[in-house]
């Protein structure tokens, strides 16, 4: 069966009865299953399940409770979720282009694929094609609830059926696929009916674009192909290629006027000197080449060399309108050369992973308004300056910063906030959010105590039934995580279980760790700051960079990282980005898994042992 396909256009329809949903960016498959078996057909009506495992699996896993309604279909999109509103569509053609049957299961193991279910076409065998969409989608979604599936897309469930949900108005869903980089948007007619291979348009989507000013340097005449680039440091920079969207009389004039001025011919293609400006619309750049790149307008107001690359990679970082950028060219650290610009594209990048952890906390940062070799401060109080639409929380009389969203976060980078510390609770709670052990050697040459604290802690966590996780400190250590569920347990019973780890770590390997807090007394041994988790202190938050020379990060891991082998100078911020990208985040399951945790009968055990 073909798949209905929706029209691209470059607005969302305003007239009418519409209703939206995020579109990620996968393979769009449809999901049959009957008494015979179940297949994953794509576009091309091949089975995507041998080439993805774990969807298999996971659909045999529920199979008892779904097969009481089949036959059944579903239409949707194969992805590998970076965060709830973007996939990969990259490491997913990687995925696709597998042949070997260990490295399929090996890439499943480590980053499942998800099936992103949005349309229902069948279900208990009836056909659902020639109902109207609400109708279609209210039962969809019924049909989550009761098998107790993911009613929106969440990187960090186990269960890999889930649901895309669809929103009446546009406008929010507009600021959410800007803040979290998704690929688009589709807007369907509330009473269309599901058309077999038609592109049609009561389906209409829009990509989340981003705009590059460029310059053209060539036109090859065997493909009708476009070249276009940037100015750094004053030499050409080439962006890549472009060719849709522009009009016959456009490209009439544009090819006369290239072949009139051409500097030189060379097998049909004509290179010219910087003159000709323009504006693309594109989706990503991969360093190469733009993705999807689109005409979108002449740009007679600019001269060529105002199409520089600093300019190009502010408007690819899409920072929100609100914040004013300044001084992007600021050198912040020498060692490893950063400016600021390539500071904000990274806060820019990592924001969706390192959001949702400092949401709804008391923010401290330390400011480096000089970059890191000048001088820094520490700022608790919100400035006076400081936007309308930075949230703020008074507690002990200080008036912290709540960064709740991604204006504010890019706001307080632009400030050369670099490190930012949040407390082990939210706002206005009176209860401990999680518990996290410090492991503090004394030197990065000592580095190995740190792992070796490390595992230790996950055996005996792994034993008790916790789920942890772990994430290099950014300098010398590394910090265990065991996140707790919300409003139940007191700094009281937290000290009671991170004392006896800490006396547990001791008893294990006395010769290696210690709880002495004055340095000189340590006596070269790894520091287990148990002390460090408590009330009013804060820790590094994941995905912060740190201040001092190197430029690293504080950065989640997988468990299977934790070995000999790692070091922290790997994690700088072009390794975390390439890392998210490649395996998702470590942390994915951080906030799903609170209620999960078996802290209260480890805690009754502990306090009837004392």
């Amino acid at each position: 069966m073909k798949p209905m396909l929706p029209t691209l256009k470059w607005e969302l329809p305003n007239i009418g009865n519409w209703a939206f949903e995020i579109k990620y960016d996968g393979f769009r498959a449809i999901l049959e299953w009957d008494d015979g078996g179940m297949h994953l057909w794509s576009r091309n009506e091949k089975d995507l399940l041998p080439q993805f495992p774990e969807i298999r699996d996971f659909l045999q896993s529920i199979e008892n409770i779904v097969k009481k309604r089949l036959p059944l279909r579903l239409d949707g999109e194969l992805a590998l979720l970076e965060n709830p509103f973007k996939a990969n569509f990259g490491e997913l053609q990687s995925r696709g282009r597998m042949k070997s049957t260990a490295k399929i299961n090996q890439a499943a193991a480590i980053r499942p694929a998800r099936f992103l279910a949005f349309d229902l076409l069948m279900l208990d065998g009836a056909d659902f094609t020639g109902k109207t969409y609400m109708h279609r989608k209210e039962t969809l979604e019924n049909f989550f609830q009761n098998l107790e599936l993911p009613l929106s897309p969440d990187p960090g469930k186990t269960e890999l059926l889930q649901l895309i949900p669809y929103a009446p108005e546009a406008q929010q869903l507009i600021q959410t696929m800007k803040d979290f980089n998704s690929e688009g948007i589709v807007a369907k007619q509330t009473n269309s009916k599901w058309e077999a291979g038609k592109r049609v348009e009561t389906w209409i989507k829009i990509k989340n674009w981003k705009t590059a000013a460029c310059f053209i340097t060539a036109y090859d005449g065997n493909n009708g192909y476009y070249h276009v680039a940037v100015f750094r440091n004053s030499e050409i920079f080439p962006l890549g290629l472009f060719l849709f969207s522009m009009s016959s009389e456009e490209k009439q004039v544009l090819t006369a006027a290239i072949k009139k001025n051409a500097a030189n011919e060379k097998n049909g293609v004509y290179t010219i000197h910087p003159a000709i400006c323009l504006e693309l619309f594109y989706l990503e750049w991969d360093g190469v080449q733009l993705r999807e790149p689109h005409f979108h307008r002449f740009r007679f107001d600019l001269a060529p060399d105002e199409c520089t690359y600093e300019r190009f990679r502010l408007q690819q970082a899409a920072i929100p309108e609100e914040v004013a950028v300044t001084h992007p060219e600021k050198p912040l650290w020498e060692k490893r050369p950063v400016s600021k610009l390539d500071y904000l594209f990274y806060m820019r990048e990592i924001s969706p992973f390192m959001l949702p952890f400092l949401s709804g906390r008391l923010l401290t940062v330390i400011r480096y308004p000089h970059g890191v070799f000048g001088e820094a401060f520490y700022q608790k109080n919100c400035p006076d300056y400081a936007p309308a639409f930075v949230e703020t929380a008074m507690h002990d009389g200080i008036r912290y910063i709540v960064c709740n969203d991604l204006k504010t976060l890019m706001w307080l980078a632009n400030q050369l906030a670099v490190e930012y510390h949040i407390p082990y609770q939210v706002v206005k709670s009176r209860f401990v959010s999680e518990i996290v052990f410090d492991l503090d050697p004394p030197s990065r040459s000592k580095f190995h105590l740190a792992v070796k604290a490390a595992l230790l802690l996950k055996d005996v966590l792994d034993g008790l039934g916790f789920e942890s996780f772990v994430k290099i400190s950014g300098n010398k250590g590394l910090q265990i995580y065991i996140p707790l569920q919300e409003g139940r347990f007191t700094w009281k019973d937290t000290r009671i279980f991170t004392e006896f780890m800490a006396s547990y770590l001791i008893a294990k390997a006395p010769e290696s760790f210690t709880v002495e807090r004055m340095k000189k007394k340590r006596g070269g041994k790894l520091y287990v700051d148990f002390i460090q988790h408590a009330e009013g202190k804060t820790i590094i938050a994941p995905y912060s960079m740190r201040g001092h020379e190197d430029a690293l990060v504080s950065a989640p891991l997988r468990w299977e990282e934790v070995s000999e082998k790692l070091s922290p100078e790997l994690f700088t911020m072009e390794a975390v980005l390439n890392r998210v990208k490649k395996f998702g985040c470590p942390f994915a399951r951080y906030f799903t898994c609170k209620k999960e945790q078996p802290f209260a009968p480890v805690l009754d055990f502990l306090k009837k042992k004392r």
